[in-house]
């Protein structure tokens, strides 16, 4: 979510990515490798520049990085979002549980919708619990549902939403 909002670009190379990581670990080779799954004398030799990582450590090395990449904005733009809410913009079809007389057509609908803060909050919640991703479209499509359906309890009483398909969602904090 908050990766687009970050102020400087996470490093590009495999060794400065190492280092960055390094000094996270302050300074041992030994716990950055365990920290990676792979030997002390791996890292070494990418810091030295001997080798470089196969393409599966590569992929861990850059994960490790991004998890840990600027945590003073990600921080910051967390208790935005937790605050005053965000935005979401999405292309997506929605199911629709409603009174009967009124349609539950399946279209594809481009929406772009601030949803309220305790939404985000339920939202950065799951990711940080290791909610599958199931779960955390089910918590956008109940905030789309109260706040763009529903047009915050204005109309629409008994409606249920859900997600049918999803072709992109984007968040701006």
């Amino acid at each position: 979510m908050e990766r687009a909002l970050y102020t400087k670009p996470i490093p590009r190379s495999d060794a400065a990515r190492l280092r960055f990581l390094l000094r996270q670990e302050k300074g041992s080779t030994r716990a950055l490798a365990v920290r990676l799954g792979v030997s002390q004398r791996a890292v070494q030799h990418w810091l030295k520049g001997d080798r470089h990582p196969r393409p599966d450590a590569g992929a861990r090395i850059e994960a490790e990085v991004r998890r840990s990449w600027q945590p003073r904005v990600r921080r910051r733009l967390r208790r935005q979002a937790e605050a005053a809410g965000m935005v979401i913009h999405a292309r997506a079809q929605f199911g629709f549980t409603a009174a009967p007389g009124s349609t539950d057509d399946p279209r594809l609908r481009l929406i772009t919708q601030h949803i309220p803060a305790d939404t985000a909050a339920a939202l950065f919640a799951a990711r940080d619990a290791g909610a599958p991703e199931a779960r955390q479209a089910g918590i956008i499509a109940e905030g789309l549902q109260e706040a763009y359906f529903k047009d915050g309890g204005r109309r629409a009483p008994g409606l249920l939403v859900e997600f049918t398909g999803i072709d992109f969602i984007d968040f701006g904090i």
